[in-house]
């Protein structure tokens, strides 16, 4: 590959053998119908190689398609294709008087390889991005194309795919009548239940608001930031538990705040709130490694404490930790399957020798809650134990089977992930 094709954070560079950027679905379909193995690079805003083909593949970027974004405001829908991204999704629907329930917290990423990957906003009520799409089209095998709705056999498979099915060309979401949010933030909470004192209840804290993040760096005893997203047509945000910001902060201690979108309760369109970022700050390839882990709800507190037995191990690579909680949804490779989980994110300093042991520590304190792994972002955990995790692998497998009996779409991430 002539051009030399690396991942946002550049921890990975792709060994694909060649790298295509198609401008026309039917050009995407001719290359895929001609090539051996194909991954699809998404935003490349995995700190993996799930999106590397192999030094035989074919990489492809959808970035060039036509950006077709096609609202429907009768049936509050939306058909995207698949190289949107959420910040150019998210202008075009709400122009429309329409908005998405949830969006992750950078809206750079791209809606395809987002859902495809299982990533998710915040808030109780919240399932993950894929919860949104109600049929996804995708170029398969041989270049022809196959369009699966919700309800009909596999769906439930075919959204948080992992890339292993085809290539999602275009995708069809709910949307809601628009509506506003405020951001509180809020300093220094305390750890839920801490000696030598007691803190609040955490589901209490996780339901003060439409959306919650806690962020703690690991040094100190308390979550540094809660930072709270309501929705103006739902109750005001009661918070006894902390002191309100002054000033804007930024979740990384020390980073300046000027990037990030409007706080101190001031109202805004739910596009320019949702996300912790804003659309028009273009985030320079990132000096920084990801994890996350999603939890059964019911685990958030125990899993807290034991993380906090390890605060000197996490503490030195660590920039920041969020916390949040995640609705259950239905995707079969969803973290969320079927159950309300609690997310752990961890950004890491961008020192894979120095991480990579603190992420195995931290999967061996967090093994007692099943902790199923964001599958974009570094992990450590075995195709043994990730298939007592996610119970309906085997199914997802035998739909791969249907869609793609060659594997041209499988590759060495997948394999091992999936054992396949």
């Amino acid at each position: 590959m002539a051009e030399t094709v690396t991942n946002w954070a550049r921890n990975i560079t792709y060994a694909a053998k060649e790298f295509q950027r198609p401008s026309s679905v039917e050009a995407l379909r001719r290359l895929v119908a001609e090539s051996a193995k194909v991954r699809v690079l998404g935003s490349g805003h995995s700190f993996n190689e799930i999106a590397d083909p192999g030094a035989d593949g074919l990489l492809l970027s959808l970035a060039d398609l036509p950006p077709v974004i096609d609202v429907d405001t009768t049936a509050r829908t939306v058909r995207v294709a698949g190289g949107v991204r959420y910040a150019q999704l998210a202008a075009a629907v709400h122009a429309r008087g329409l908005a998405l329930a949830n969006m992750a917290s950078l809206p750079h990423i791209s809606v395809a390889g987002s859902v495809a990957t299982g990533t998710h906003g915040s808030g109780v009520g919240n399932a993950p991005l894929a919860a949104a799409v109600r049929e996804v089209r995708l170029v398969t095998a041989d270049g022809s194309t196959v369009t699966i709705a919700r309800g009909e056999e596999g769906f439930d498979g075919a959204v948080t795919s992992l890339g292993a099915l085809g290539v999602i060309v275009e995708l069809t979401l709910d949307l809601e009548p628009s509506y506003e949010v405020e951001q509180h933030v809020f300093t220094e909470l305390s750890r839920f239940g801490r000696l030598p004192y007691d803190g609040p209840d955490f589901a209490a804290v996780a339901r003060s608001a439409y959306s919650v993040s806690l962020f703690t760096d690991w040094r100190d005893p308390g979550f540094r930031l809660a930072w709270l997203k309501r929705r103006t047509d739902q109750p005001s945000v009661d918070f006894p538990w902390a002191a309100p910001a002054t000033e804007a902060m930024h979740p990384v201690p020390g980073m300046p705040a000027i990037n990030c979108t409007e706080q101190l309760g001031m109202p805004g369109p739910w596009h320019e709130r949702l996300p912790h970022f804003r659309a028009e700050f273009t985030p320079s390839n990132g000096a920084e490694l990801q994890s996350e882990y999603l939890l059964p709800w019911s685990s958030a507190v125990d899993a807290l404490h034991a993380l906090d037995g390890i605060r000197a191990v996490v503490a030195p690579v660590l920039q920041t930790c969020e916390v949040r909680t995640v609705a259950a949804d239905r995707q079969w490779l969803s973290p969320a399957h079927d159950r309300d989980s609690v997310a752990l994110h961890f950004t890491w300093v961008e020192d894979p020798g120095a991480v990579l042991p603190v992420v195995r520590r931290v999967e061996e304190v967090l093994d007692a809650f099943a902790p199923r792994p964001h599958w974009g972002k570094v992990f450590t955990l075995p195709a043994s134990v990730l298939r007592r995790r996610y119970t309906r692998i085997d199914d997802f497998l035998s739909l791969a089977q249907s869609l793609d009996p060659t594997g041209k779409f499988t590759n060495a991430f997948v394999r091992d992930a999936l054992d396949s």
